[in-house]
């Protein structure tokens, strides 16, 4: 399927969501990858990290070894790396023009601190408004998948990526993961007008083809042939 249509002046920012081990990563630059060939600017970014003090942040957050973080602690550090992923690099691309797409953004701390911690939305939402210029999303991706395959992949994947363990989340308990995943569809079914609810399990490209027809309807104006169409 082709990206179609008339650019908004205004630069968009779109959140991959779900849980680890989904596929949002490749996803995300194959979006990236469509948006570019139709001459849309694109910044791709991730969470926790995505910029130099978010990255070590990051590796706190994600390292096996860091025992004892309080889940409390951890939210602030959630959100500590947000605030500065915020204004250094997501709200200046998006007064450059540019689409910004984040591999996570504050519904994965509202889904794995706010249910999967049990510290609720309430917490989560009142920082991020207060610490975060109560950024939103313009389009969140939510790529739906079964929690435990999900798991399993990123338990495989993560171990010594890159020669680190990313592994810390994965090690918590199936009923930590189940209490995730509800919060994630929790907020599909509370904001529809923003979260889109993607089938992940298909093969790459048809959930790609998927992702692209939820892009041109949601935030393209239609009507028009002013930008060249690209392949999806």
């Amino acid at each position: 399927m082709a990206l179609v249509g008339k650019l908004a002046e205004r630069g968009k920012f779109i959140s991959f969501e779900g849980l680890d081990g989904c596929g949002k990563s490749t996803q995300l630059e194959k979006l990236a990858s469509s948006l570019g060939l139709l001459g849309v600017p694109v910044e791709t970014t991730r969470e926790p990290g995505g910029t130099p003090i978010g990255e070590r942040i990051r590796g706190l957050l994600l390292d096996s070894r860091t025992h004892g973080l309080h889940s409390s602690a951890e939210l602030a550090m959630m959100v500590a790396s947000r605030a500065q992923l915020t204004s250094e690099v997501i709200l200046p691309a998006l007064k450059m023009g540019k689409w910004v797409l984040c591999d996570r953004y504050v519904d994965s701390t509202e889904a794995y601190q706010g249910a999967g911690r049990q510290l609720g939305s309430e917490r989560v939402l009142e920082l991020h408004r207060l610490l975060c210029h109560d950024l939103w999303p313009d389009l969140t991706i939510l790529m739906d998948s079964d929690a435990g395959a999900s798991v399993q992949r990123a338990r495989l994947r993560n171990r010594f990526a890159n020669g680190l363990d990313e592994n810390r989340f994965e090690k918590e308990s199936r009923a930590f993961f189940n209490r995730v995943h509800e919060g994630f569809l929790e907020i599909a079914r509370r904001q529809p007008q923003r979260v889109v609810l993607i089938d992940a399990r298909p093969p790459i490209n048809i959930v790609h083809e998927e992702i692209v027809r939820v892009v041109n309807e949601r935030l393209f104006v239609s009507g028009t042939a002013s930008a060249a169409p690209v392949q999806g």
